[in-house]
C-alpha cells in the first residue's frame, strides 16, 4: 500500500516516529512545510496517509493542516499520531486525542498516541518556559501521581520506544 507519512516536530521525538513508522512501511516521509501547499493531486497516489504531530496544551500541533484536507480523502487510510512526554494510556491523552475528532472524522481517521519525551535543550523558549511552569504546577499538586509527573517533566528525559508504532502500521496495512 502506497503510504505518505507527514509530519511536524520541534524536539525530535515525533520526527523519529515518523521515520521509525516511513521505514517500517516503506512509505514517503515529509515535514508538513513541505507538503502543506502541495495541490490535491500531489496526494491522490497514496492509498494511506499518516499524520504526526506533537501534543501542545492539550493539541495535535498542525493537526488541522491534516483534518481539513482529510474530508477529500475519505477512501484512504487515514491516521493521526500524537507525540507527547506522558505515558502511553495516560488519560489527558486520550481526552486529547478523543476532542481531537468529530464523530464523522471518527469513522475515517483513526488516531494513536505515542510516548516521547521532553529536550528543554531543543525547546524554543515560548514552549520551555510553559513547560517548566507546567512541571512546577504539577510538582505542587495533592495528588502524588501528579508531583511524580511534575518531577519527570522537570527536565529533559526520552521514552520513545519503536514498539509504540505497531498499532499504527497494523491498522494502515490492515
Amino acid at each position: 500500500m502506497k503510504t505518505l507519512v507527514v509530519y511536524t516536530s520541534q524536539t525530535g521525538f515525533t520526527k523519529k516516529y515518523a521515520q521509525w513508522l516511513s521505514e517500517r512501511m516503506s512509505a514517503d516521509l515529509f515535514d508538513v512545510k513541505d507538503v502543506q501547499k502541495k495541490e490535491s493531486s500531489f496526494f491522490d497516489a497514496y492509498e494511506a496517509i499518516v499524520y504526526a504531530g506533537w501534543f501542545m496544551a492539550g493539541k495535535v500541533v498542525k493537526a488541522n493542516w491534516f483534518l481539513d484536507r482529510a474530508k477529500d480523502w475519505k477512501d484512504k487510510h487515514l491516521a493521526v499520531v500524537a507525540v507527547g512526554a506522558g505515558p502511553v494510556g495516560d488519560p489527558h491523552a486520550e481526552t486529547a486525542l478523543k476532542n481531537l475528532l468529530t464523530d464523522e472524522q471518527r469513522t475515517y481517521i483513526k488516531t494513536f498516541y505515542c510516548q516521547g519525551g521532553i529536550n528543554y535543550e531543543k525547546m524554543n523558549l515560548p514552549s520551555r518556559l510553559v513547560m517548566k511552569a507546567f512541571a512546577n504546577s504539577l510538582k505542587k499538586s495533592k495528588d502524588e501521581k501528579q508531583r511524580e509527573m511534575g518531577a519527570a517533566y522537570d527536565h529533559s528525559f526520552d521514552s520513545s520506544d519503536v514498539k509504540y508504532i505497531q498499532p499504527v502500521v497494523d491498522y494502515i496495512q490492515a
